[in-house]
């Protein structure tokens, strides 16, 4: 199976080819990676006679998946440019993520509220990464349903267990996030409203 075979299986199959190409011309080692619960994707710049490396997680839907996949290359080519001399995710990252988006918008991949809201996140200069809430909620539409709601959706005072079979009581919404205070240790915990939990 070649890589644009591999590729296709998941992101949408049409930005497949382009992505095989960048992962061929920057010479990047590309990794499809298991899930890790503090990050979508990975860039390593070259160290020690290591080329560029991106990971990717391997249980994002389609969108996200590519998404984060563009994201993470923005930083390849951020550091081609300028090394670790600029932010992160400052302007020039955001220059090269849009550049590096456009062929994507031009295919017309991704659904609707997918494409506002990379351009609203592109054009938000306080939003940091691709936590942006809005970009995030349109993402999330597409995952595999499963029996899970976000903690934005349950009343306040209600409870609610995590995977990991803590369960929390929510609070009051504070800036953008839930004060929800944990039952088992009584230690108050600041949730974002998009956090997948299991209602009680």
């Amino acid at each position: 199976m070649d890589k644009k075979e591999v590729l296709a299986q998941y992101m949408p199959p049409a930005a497949a080819p382009i992505i095989a190409k960048w992962i061929d011309y920057f010479q990047c080692e590309f990794k499809i990676s298991k899930n890790r619960s503090t990050k979508l994707g990975d860039y390593r710049h070259p160290f020690k006679g290591n080329g560029h490396k991106i990971s990717v997680n391997n249980d994002l839907n389609p969108y996200a998946f590519l998404v984060t996949t563009v994201h993470e290359f923005a930083h390849l080519l951020t550091w081609n440019d300028h090394k670790n001399k600029v932010r992160p995710h400052g302007t020039e990252w955001k220059n090269n993520f849009k550049r590096m988006m456009k062929p994507f918008f031009d295919l017309e991949i991704f659904p609707a509220d997918v494409n506002q809201g990379i351009v609203s996140y592109l054009n938000n200069p306080a939003a940091s990464s691709c936590t942006d809430l809005r970009l995030a909620r349109a993402l999330k539409k597409y995952d595999v349903q499963e029996e899970t709601l976000h903690v934005e959706q349950l009343p306040v005072n209600s409870v609610f267990t995590l995977k990991d079979g803590r369960k929390f009581q929510k609070g009051d919404r504070i800036r953008k996030r839930y004060r929800c205070t944990c039952l088992d240790n009584g230690k108050v915990y600041l949730f974002n409203p998009l956090a997948e939990v299991y209602a009680e």
